[in-house]
């Protein structure tokens, strides 16, 4: 009777060794993928690459509104030395409604973000999640743009208007500002004949081609070779431009100035003057340590 118990012991402590193995792997392994998890119920758009570590199965997750550029971005940083050192795979995701940005900003669910400094500061995300600015992009202004005649601020000069937006309503230039002024003339939305395009290289094309008689976006200096500066209205100034966010990019600085000098030369390559102004946090330099400035360079 002895020795069957001391069998039967045995086993029960060895069954509970295993159950008790599995169940820290397990949770292991939930803490490790739960921010893809969460970003993969919140954002059905994404794409990943693998870094030249794949073995690692650490990932890196970016988040931004436009697909272009978070997808260019990911592909940069698959390809870089140092991100190839700390992660396996760099996954971006992307979302143009606010209810997506919310979710990722809320829960803190990307490493590396795009976003408006006003939504960082709602969320408290600084303080939460530890993120601080790689990358920012300069203040700017808000006008509708017309190919035909300068845009008058009246109510009874939009209601005949074929008027291009953005989609996104994160987009202030886009989206936000110009439905703020149709609230201040008193137009309803529904009696305006609005297309919605996914970007501003989109709203320039279609009133280009005369399939809009207005846009609202910012102005460049390209823009003169296709339009006039005779024909913007300004509707807003000094609104503040998009940042990347990196999450405790003060404890990783290898990582900071690897994805900040990707963010930079992404800038460069640009057509937009407004994106070549990108204007560095942090200080990297071969010869000396990485340094956060805490204002732009």
């Amino acid at each position: 009777m002895t020795s069957i118990f001391n069998r039967r012991d045995t086993a029960l402590i060895l069954v509970t060794l295993m159950v008790l193995a599995l169940t820290s792997y397990l949770i292991g392994t939930m803490r490790f993928t739960l921010a893809t998890t969460q970003l993969g119920n919140v954002i059905a758009t994404h794409y990943s690459c693998n870094t030249t570590q794949p073995e690692n199965k650490t990932q890196l997750t970016l988040f931004a509104p436009s697909e272009n550029v978070v997808k260019r971005l990911a592909q940069s940083l698959c390809k870089d030395t140092t991100v190839s050192k700390q992660y396996g795979a760099v996954q971006a995701f992307w979302g143009g409604s606010s209810e997506f940005e919310v979710n990722v900003l809320g829960k803190g669910l990307a490493d590396l973000i795009l976003a408006k400094e006003n939504l960082f500061s709602a969320f408290t995300a600084h303080e939460t999640y530890g993120y601080s600015p790689l990358v920012g992009y300069p203040s700017y202004t808000a006008y509708f743009i017309a190919s035909k005649e300068k845009p008058r601020l009246e109510k009874s000069y939009f209601l005949d208007k074929r008027i291009g937006l953005i989609e996104y309503p994160t987009s202030r230039s886009g989206h936000i500002m110009p439905k703020q002024v149709f609230k201040e003339l008193d137009i309803n939305m529904n009696s305006l004949n609005i297309t919605f395009v996914n970007s501003h290289s989109a709203l320039r094309d279609k009133l280009a081609l005369g399939e809009v008689d207005i846009i609202s976006s910012y102005w460049q200096q390209a823009d003169n070779e296709r339009f006039s500066a005779n024909y913007i209205t300004a509707i807003s100034d000094n609104i503040s431009g998009s940042h990347w966010f990196l999450r405790q990019a003060s404890d990783n600085p290898d990582l900071a100035c690897a994805i900040q000098g990707a963010i930079l030369s992404q800038a460069e390559e640009q057509s937009a003057q407004y994106f070549k102004q990108a204007k560095p946090y942090w200080q990297c330099s071969d010869s000396a340590p990485a340094t956060f400035q805490g204002e732009p360079l």
